[in-house]
């Protein structure tokens, strides 16, 4: 038995050393830089491409296998145009563990690698001849297979991997898009099945769709099982910065531990967090998500808590969001969690508002359906504008979405801006939305949250003279498709106060149309409608029935106008069209319609103005008199009524009815709405007696012409008291003409009597 184990020793050695002694000489005579031009005849030959090789080629047989080549490059299929090169490559093997099926790596290392990929407008690429073809891929394939013969595959353990100075390439000339890896560095440990191995790689990424410019980071250490397909990585630090699409300024990170189980299809997190920063356009922003446990399987998912912090500042001001999404858990189908927290802190240089939205999340997967089932979100904003320097909110109810349908559905009831409100609201589809609503709001004062007028403010809001006026922008309303209905018990907008306030709004394609609009007020009702057509020219119309209204308070109150007192019936047909404030107002057409009673006109007191003229009448003449509207003055009527015709900014009048007991008023002329001016003729005519109270017409009284001229914020009242005199003295004529023709038939009838006697 020693003498059979004896001489097995003495046989194993001596074929050792022989093999050895071989691998030496081998080593020793065979020089692979004296086969240089026959690799690359033979490369030329079978593949039509152009290898160099200007480096030395060194080989290694003991104790390791290995190779180290310098300086190669490879050209383009059938082209001198390079495709990749090499500064330096090498790759050594141990050669004993190879006997035993093992692949032992003791080094691969690779310097200054750059290739270019292809993909042409045809959809072929420039390897396609290095890869060959599908059919001719599966057969090696199968092959490969059939050779195995179901023996254990080759274990491999890489001892080191050093990858510096790489670049590749890919570029798309179909789409022209190009992406690039530069600088490319990767450095491990020892890489083998169930062994830690520290990674280090670093790489600069840069792209023109989407544009992409980052430079990246990743230390780790990874722990895999091929046979089993488990992998772990430990100590993940993840560090990027850069610019992506527009964001500027880009920073990244990424830490903590994950797990995968690719057979099971399981993934799992410890305390993993990812941080973002940038800046967009002119915004800052930063970003950190947490996640102290998340496990991920393919039948299931949970979570112990996920938050995410942002923060987005800017020179509109900070926005501040924290999100928690606790207890999560589900499955492929569905999932479910705790209590969903969103809170925003927004800060603006005149006001602030702190924002937090709270409810129970829940949803399908399948269905594409989740549901905010008991949703309530509290808003309270302060500043130096807003009504007691704060306001509080909250709303409760519901927020269904269906993403398969594209429809979100939510009900929501409680207090919004020191109003009670009921809504529901629906949209139907994401990329164009139509959106339905029906809102109650029990009421609602507009002016507190609108910019307050400066005391100096000019009243007109027109441009100054050599000033353009800012076109009107109604592009937000092109897309907008709308359909709903808004009531509001008390509203109060622009100082104008309204209740029992209804619009039903209908809008599409640029089209809105408002119908009815209708509310109470100044002791009277309004009821009609208004349409806008938003396209390139935006145009309105209105109709407008304003019944019993208290004119004097309305104008106040919508204009600061007081020229016009008296309670009564309004109405409006109008249309316009332009693109700025000036240009609609004159190209104003339609209809408008005055039916006051009781009331007065501010300015002037024709009345007086007349009377206080009797004293003209025996001293042979007078003259024209104007003043400037003076509010202490009024023209008392029982009466008033008119009609406009609008042509192009001008309404037009021809017959004004103004009648009170000591006066009748006619007249004619033009309102300028486009230019902000009238020209008008008053015919006033002053009674004897109160003979004219009643509605009589003939109160045998002196017309005296009134000329309302000038700007509206500067009217001119002209009485021609001239024409007052010479309609006197007319009238004094006439009246003789009567008497004289009064005696001659009185004579002529005592002549015909003493005649017949």
């Amino acid at each position: 038995m020693n003498n059979i184990l004896k001489y097995g020793l003495l046989g194993t050695g001596a074929v050792i050393g022989i093999a050895v002694a071989g691998v030496a000489y081998v080593a020793a005579t065979f020089d692979p830089n004296d086969y240089k031009d026959q690799i690359i005849k033979a490369v030329k030959d079978s593949k039509q491409r152009d290898l160099r090789l200007d480096g030395k080629i060194m080989l290694s047989f003991f104790p390791s296998i290995g190779a180290n080549v310098g300086k190669v490059s490879l050209s383009e299929f059938n082209s001198d145009k390079p495709f990749a090169a090499i500064d330096s490559a090498r790759i050594s093997l141990a050669l004993l563990p190879l006997f035993s099926g093992q692949a032992v790596v003791n080094e691969v290392a690779v310097s200054g690698l750059q290739a270019t990929l292809v993909k042409r407008k045809d959809g072929t690429t420039n390897i396609d001849d290095l890869l060959g073809t599908k059919e001719a891929t599966a057969a090696e394939e199968k092959a490969g297979d059939q050779k195995a013969g179901g023996k254990q595959p080759v274990k491999f353990d890489i001892a080191a991997i050093a990858i510096e100075k790489t670049g590749l390439t890919y570029r798309d000339e179909g789409t022209g898009a190009q992406y690039a890896v530069k600088d490319l560095n990767l450095h491990t440990g020892r890489i083998a099945n169930g062994v830690p191995s520290k990674i280090d790689l670093s790489a600069s990424v840069q792209a023109n769709q989407p544009k992409l410019d980052i430079s990246t980071r990743l230390k780790t250490t990874l722990t895999f099982d091929l046979d089993k397909q488990q992998y772990r990585l430990e100590g993940l630090d993840l560090q990027a910065g850069g610019a992506a699409l527009d964001i500027s300024n880009l920073k990244l990170k990424a830490a903590g531990e994950a797990n995968a189980d690719l057979t099971r299809q399981e993934f799992g997190a410890q305390g993993f967090s990812l941080s973002a920063s940038g800046t967009k356009v002119k915004d800052a922003f930063d970003a950190t998500l947490d996640a102290p446990a998340l496990s991920l399987t393919r039948d299931r998912f949970s979570g112990d808590k996920l938050t995410l912090n942002a923060k987005l500042g800017g020179a509109a001001g900070n926005i501040v969001a924290a999100l928690s999404l606790p207890g999560l858990e589900g499955n492929a189908q569905s999932f479910k969690s705790g209590v969903l927290t969103l809170d925003l802190d927004v800060k603006q240089p005149e006001q602030a508002f702190k924002v937090k939205l709270s409810s129970p999340l829940s949803g399908n997967f399948q269905s594409k359906q989740f549901n905010l089932s008991n949703l309530v979100v509290a808003v309270n904003a302060t500043g130096d504008k807003l009504p007691n320097k704060s306001v509080s909110s909250e709303m409760k109810g519901s927020v269904q979405v269906d993403a398969t349908k594209e429809t979100v559905q939510a009900n929501l009831a409680g207090g919004l801006l020191q109003s009670r409100v009921k809504a529901r609201v629906g949209v139907n589809g994401f990329a164009d939305p139509a959106i339905n609503f029906d809102v109650d709001v029990d009421q609602f004062d507009a002016d507190l949250y609108l910019p307050k007028k400066s005391p100096n403010a000019p009243k007109s809001a027109a441009a100054k003279p050599g000033e353009a006026e800012q076109p009107l922008d109604l592009s937000g309303l092109r897309k907008l498709k709308l359909n709903g209905s808004l009531r509001i018990g008390s509203l109060k907008v622009a100082n104008v106060r309204s209740t029992n306030v209804r619009l039903d709004v209908k809008a599409r394609n640029g089209q809105v149309n408002v119908a009815p609009l209708s509310a109470n007020l100044y002791q009277g009702s309004m009821n009609g409608s208004i349409s806008v057509n938003a396209q390139a020219t935006p145009s309105i119309a209105i109709n407008q029935n304003l019944n019993g209204v208290n004119v004097a308070a309305l104008t106040r109150d919508a204009a600061d106008f007081n020229t016009l007192e008296g309670r009564g019936n309004i109405g409006m047909n109008l249309t316009m069209q332009g693109n700025t404030v000036g240009a609609m107002k004159k190209a104003l057409n339609g209809n408008l319609s005055l039916n006051l009673a009781d009331g007065a006109i501010r300015g002037i007191n024709i009345a007086r103005k007349l009377r206080d003229a009797q004293a003209m009448f025996g001293k042979g003449g007078g003259s024209a008199q104007t003043q400037s509207a003076n509010q202490e003055e009024k023209t008392d009527f029982s009466e008033l009524k008119a009609t406009f015709r609008v042509n192009n900014g001008v309404a037009h009048n021809e017959d004004l009815s103004l009648k009170s007991p000591l006066l009748r008023v006619t007249g004619n002329g033009d309102v300028n709405i486009g230019n902000d001016s009238i020209n008008y003729v008053a015919k006033a005519t002053l009674a004897k007696t109160l003979e004219g109270q009643g509605g009589k017409d003939a109160v045998g009284g002196i017309t005296v012409p009134v000329r309302v001229s000038g700007p509206f914020t500067d009217l001119k009242y002209t009485l021609d008291f001239g024409a007052m005199v010479a309609e006197a003295a007319k009238q004094k004529v006439e009246a003789k003409k009567e008497e004289v023709k009064t005696k001659l038939q009185e004579q002529l009838k005592g002549g015909l009597k003493g005649l017949f006697r």
